[in-house]
């Protein structure tokens, strides 16, 4: 009798009934609500909410939902392009499809909005008499003559105050396949303010108070056998 309260025996017992105390708080008990164990291939269960068509939940649309897919429209031709450009059958249509036969890069929209960009590049670069600007836009021969403007403009200690306003219109009018150099003369219509002004100050020419239009033709260049793509400007005129 007195081994059952032999003080082992009793740690024992106490160890006993402390395990199972821990594992019936961990585990709980069965009230009998528990869910079922998962079933991976059974068919989810809908809610209350769901069954009243209340649940925020947006389903993907099926296949019959779905808008059919927008066919990509095939990519217009160069020579449909250059159609639009200039009259089919004209002097100018041809001469614009003899460039695009040995430059298939080239698209008359594109190298117009280059020509627009480079266009007011050149007037600044020209009335503030940065020569290096120019030295990449323009062929030798017409940097040249844009260098001795600047020069004598200098040398007089006349110098050019200009506002570039903007271009109204910009279109081919001329092109031309030479040997591999391509040709494309562009009329461009602009607004420019412009006043040139001595050493005191004067006006010499031109009215810094007013808007005026501008007519130039200019003809760009490139050679289309050359891995560089720019066009240069190799000559200029004024239209009246």
């Amino acid at each position: 009798m007195n081994e059952i309260f032999d003080p082992l025996n009793l740690l024992l017992m106490g160890l006993a009934v402390f395990i199972l105390f821990r594992l019936r708080s961990v585990l709980g008990k069965r009230t009998g609500s528990e869910r079922p164990p998962f079933d991976p291939y059974s068919k989810p269960e809908q809610t209350n909410e769901q069954s009243n068509g209340q649940d925020n939940v947006i389903p993907l649309p099926n296949q019959t939902d779905q808008q059919p897919e927008t066919v990509a429209q095939p990519a217009q031709t160069g020579d449909v392009v250059i159609d639009k450009v200039a009259p089919e059958g004209s002097a100018l249509n041809s001469a614009l499809k003899q460039i695009l036969s040995v430059d298939r890069s080239f698209e008359p929209e594109e190298f117009l909005q280059g020509a627009r960009a480079a266009y007011e590049m050149i007037v600044m670069a020209f009335a503030d008499g940065d020569k290096k600007a120019l030295k990449n836009l323009l062929s030798r021969e017409v940097y040249e003559g844009f260098v001795t403007a600047i020069e004598d403009r200098e040398k007089r200690g006349e110098h050019i105050e200009s506002t570039f306003v903007g271009i109204d219109k910009a279109e081919i009018v001329e092109a031309a396949l030479k040997g591999s150099t391509a040709q494309v003369t562009v009329k461009i219509h602009s607004q420019l303010i412009s006043a040139t002004k001595d050493k005191a100050g004067e006006v010499v020419d031109g009215d810094p108070a007013k808007v005026t239009e501008v007519v130039d033709i200019w003809t760009f260049a490139r050679d289309t056998e050359s891995r560089d793509p720019n066009w240069k400007l190799v000559a200029t005129e004024s239209a009246e």
